[in-house]
């Protein structure tokens, strides 16, 4: 079981509609590590651990807007061999 840490940028209407809960809620489900918050140019920055094949299905999510109400542009991803080793998934 190969393990990856994933740093995304989400744009799109991502702000203000319980995207950081949703994200949070999702990726505790499935497993993951890491956290999620806000940035000052309306997009969200997420950053998720965990098995390879549960990261890749956490990334389709999020590209396709996990919830109602979301609607995500574009999703710029990045995938990582080394692990922050975090223990939670948190809103920041």
């Amino acid at each position: 079981m190969s393990t990856i840490r994933a740093h995304m940028i989400v744009s799109g209407m991502v702000q203000g509609v319980g995207f950081r809960y949703t994200t949070q809620m999702k990726a505790t489900e499935m497993g993951l590590t890491g956290w999620v918050r806000n940035l000052s140019d309306g997009t969200v920055e997420i950053e998720a651990e965990g098995e390879s094949k549960i990261v890749d299905q956490f990334v389709d999510l999020i590209k396709k807007g996990p919830r109602r109400f979301i609607h995500v542009d574009h999703v710029d991803v990045n995938s990582y061999d080394d692990l922050k080793g975090y223990t939670s998934f948190e809103v920041r």
